[in-house]
């Protein structure tokens, strides 16, 4: 997959480039980032280089995570990392992703997760034609949750012992957002050049 840059009225996504990996460095040293993803703890600045300069790349050329920088359009500020990530099923008939995304201390409370996903989400039902975009995130990040519900998804319950974190295993959250729980219809693009399959039907259960 090529990388691609969106924008929205206060942000620009774009992808990282090896002069961003200062910021991320500064961004990852704040605890939370550490204790609810899974960025290595501590967080030097090899690793941040190797994240902007080898990951994302990779993650790119293999199909694997699409990841982004979200900078503010006023300066170029990072205000964090949104994408695409267990892309395992995405070219399969599940045709499935699942947003990730972290956020620099500074600017959270501001709307721009918000901003930023929303964006995200409707290039890839548009674009990739994913018919299920999942979120998920360790019990108790109620930061992350309440941004996943902001932008439409659904909470679906708690995946018990899902998560292995630092020894332990932790219960994780799950959400989900279907391209018809958008208030606008989010129909696949015929124009990008990649070939969108038709939309599976869909027949929930009436019980």
């Amino acid at each position: 997959m090529k990388p691609v840059t969106l924008t929205t009225e206060r942000l620009v996504l774009r992808p990282f480039e090896p002069a961003d990996a200062p910021a991320v460095h500064a961004a990852c040293q704040e605890p939370d980032i550490p204790r609810w993803t899974s960025v290595p703890s501590p967080y030097g600045l090899r690793d941040a280089e190797q994240f902007v300069g080898t990951i994302v790349p990779e993650g790119w050329r293999d199909d694997t995570s699409y990841n982004l920088a979200v900078v503010t359009k006023t300066d170029g500020c990072l205000v964090g990392a949104m994408g695409l990530v267990r892309l395992a099923q995405l070219r399969t008939p599940e045709r499935q992703a699942e947003l990730g995304y972290w956020t620099a201390k500074e600017h959270r409370g501001q709307g721009y997760t918000v901003e930023a996903a929303r964006a995200v989400v409707h290039w890839a039902f548009r674009d990739l034609g994913v018919e299920r975009m999942e979120w998920l995130a360790e019990a108790g990040n109620e930061g992350s949750r309440a941004v996943a519900r902001k932008v439409g998804f659904r909470m679906e319950g708690t995946l018990r012992a899902k998560l292995l974190h630092e020894g332990t295993r932790r219960d994780v959250w799950i959400g989900s957002l279907l391209p018809s729980d958008l208030p606008e219809r989010c129909e696949p693009s015929r124009s990008t050049g990649t070939p969108v399959p038709d939309a599976t039907p869909y027949l929930p259960y009436p019980g």
